[in-house]
Parts: C-alpha cells; structure tokens; sequence
C-alpha cells in the first residue's frame, strides 16, 4: 500500500503521534466484544465507556508487547497544546492472545473529548523480553515516542485509530 493512501498517514497519526513504520503484526481492537475499530471509524464517548479488548494475531508465544492508547488532540484538535493524554497502558501481552493476559500498567480512562474531532489512537510494540516499563507521572503532555525510547520499545509494529467527539442530549436519544 502507498504510504500516501496510508489511514495513518492522512490521519495524522504518522506524524502527530509516531514515526513512519511498516506494521509486522495484526491488532484487533473491540469494544463491546462486538464493536471492531478501523481507521477513521467514528465512535460515540457511550461506546466506548468500558476498556475494549485488544488482541495481537501474529505474534508468538515467545514474544511480548505492550499496548497504549493515547489522544494526541487535547484540549482541541485545532490547538492540541496538551498533546498527548494517555488512556491506557498494558505490558507484557503474550504474542496470539489478548490484553487481558498482559500487565495492565495504567489503568483505562474513558474518552471525553469535550472541543471538536478527538482522535484515540492504539499503539502496539514489540518488546525485547518480559519487561517492566516505567509508567509516566502523569496522564497529560504525553509523548508516544518518548515513551517507547525510554522502554526502548522501538517502533510500533500495529496501530489503529478511531475518532470520537462530545455527545448532544439529542444524539443520545
């Protein structure tokens, strides 16, 4: 695929969150246990208000990684001067299961985007070996990359994003 039509790329997830990578592995991300998230797929904060599941397909038992969702358009996409808030942190997630068997570091925060257009962004990385990584102090000004250098993570080998913005009373009917 041309990195041009790349979801990530005109999503400005490659750029705004991680540097240019090939993906090696498939990640299956679910809420609701029947809810698949793609690229671009637009998600309501009621949708999405218990941690979804996250499942690695092509790994192997022998290798672990570590999951992070992360909004990179805080407080608004226009002015995403707080970029990033991170959501979720899970570790040591055995390659062909889920995130349930890993680690979970930092616990989900559900999505409330309260200015414009949010995207929630799922970062999958393949770690060395079992590891413990340092959790950040604090949810806000987050860097993805930062993040993976200090854990020498690399780069991450899946990703996907959805987009979700504040639900009207009229909407929720």
């Amino acid at each position: 695929m041309s990195r041009m039509s790349d979801p990530l790329v005109i999503g400005r997830v490659i750029g705004d969150v991680v540097d240019s990578f090939s993906p090696t592995v498939k990640m299956s991300v679910t809420y609701n246990s029947n809810k698949h998230v793609y690229n671009g797929l637009e998600l309501f904060p009621s949708a999405v208000t218990s941690k979804p599941g996250a499942e690695v397909l092509e790994g192997d038992m022998r290798s672990f990684f570590t999951l992070i969702m992360t909004d990179p358009d805080v407080p608004g996409p226009s002015d995403p001067y707080l970029r990033e808030h991170f959501h979720w942190i899970v570790t040591n997630i055995p390659g062909t299961t889920d995130s349930s068997f890993g680690k979970e570091v930092v616990s989900y925060e559900l999505p409330r985007p309260n200015i414009g257009i949010h995207r929630f962004v799922f970062l999958l990385f393949k770690q060395k070996k079992r590891q413990a990584v340092n959790p950040p102090l604090s949810r806000d000004r987050f860097s993805s990359r930062q993040f993976a250098e200090e854990n020498e993570l690399g780069l991450p080998v899946a990703a996907v994003f959805f987009n979700c913005q504040r639900e009207t009373a009229a909407r929720r009917r």
